[in-house]
């Protein structure tokens, strides 16, 4: 289930809850089949609260209580805050109680799973709007920091085959971020965050919507601090059996979206490929094996 009966409601409510409920919807939001699956009391240590916080969440959407709730979730079936640290030590647990090669087989098939709902239509849908997005701007400001680096470094390093459209707003001596100053409204951010969210990442986000600049995200929940700027939203999963997230659903959505930029380029895209690789050869960028010789 991609987007569960009381999505809608959640998003709209999200900013006006406490904590505690914000860490109930987050669960709702990020876990519909478990809502329909789950006890309440198994959701609400899952999602790091108090039982009567999921019955208080379900009467702030209008509900009685959280059994309406599951109703709606398992309906919906039918038809169709750990740290690091923390996590670290589940990890080490299961990995002496199950051995190296079972939590290996866990993560491996973790991923392709995760990686496989994002060919889910309405996955699919944001990824096509997404990539519209993107193919209109003048410019391409992309930026990921810290573990969300390499997501949009690979799409800048992609796109650099196809021209000078993409700004890696990566620097050293403090200055990657520089560049956003001369971004306008027809330019747009790619920016790329999950929890735990990396500051830097939602102010300049923030900067940009502010600026005009349109923000096209990758992040990890429809109500992540990302994700409240963006005209686009393109939602990853990042559960792991491994104490630290996953990135892999994220990078791969990178890869997607330059692909489809590169097919909408159609022969431009192609010439501008052209002259990347005849720069690279006369370069002698990549290696090739030397020349043997013939034998008398």
């Amino acid at each position: 289930m991609d987007h569960g009966p009381l999505t809608d409601e959640i998003v709209a409510t999200f900013e006006t809850l406490g904590p505690q409920l914000q860490a109930a919807a987050r669960f709702v939001l990020e876990h519909p089949n478990d809502v329909a699956l789950l006890s309440m009391r198994e959701q609400a240590r899952r999602a790091g609260v108090q039982p009567h916080s999921m019955t208080r969440l379900a009467q702030r959407l209008g509900l009685p209580g959280y059994d309406d709730v599951r109703a709606l979730y398992a309906a919906a079936v039918r038809e169709g805050s750990l740290g690091f640290s923390g996590k670290a030590g589940t990890q080490v647990a299961h990995q002496k109680a199950k051995g190296e090669r079972a939590l290996a087989a866990e993560i491996i098939a973790s991923v392709h799973a995760q990686i496989g709902r994002l060919t889910e239509p309405p996955a699919l849908d944001r990824l096509v709007t997404a990539a519209g997005r993107l193919a209109s701007a003048e410019r391409i400001y992309c930026l990921g920091l810290r573990s969300c680096h390499p997501v949009v470094a690979q799409f800048a390093y992609v796109m650099s085959f196809l021209g000078e459209r993409a700004v890696l707003l990566d620097a050293g001596a403090g200055t990657g971020l520089d560049p956003i100053r001369s971004a306008t409204t027809r330019d747009v951010l790619l920016a790329a965050s999950i929890a735990p969210y990396t500051r830097a990442t939602i102010e300049t986000a923030q900067y940009a919507d502010n600026q005009g600049v349109p923000v096209v995200a990758v992040t990890d929940s429809l109500v992540s601090p990302l994700a409240g700027v963006a005209r686009e939203t393109i939602v990853v999963p990042t559960d792991s059996p491994s104490f630290f997230h996953t990135v892999a659903p994220a990078f791969v959505v990178g890869e997607v979206l330059a692909a489809l930029l590169a097919g909408r380029g159609g022969q431009a895209s192609l010439a501008a490929i052209r002259r990347t690789e005849a720069q690279l050869a006369a370069f002698g960028i990549h290696w090739t094996p030397p020349a043997t010789r013939k034998s008398s």
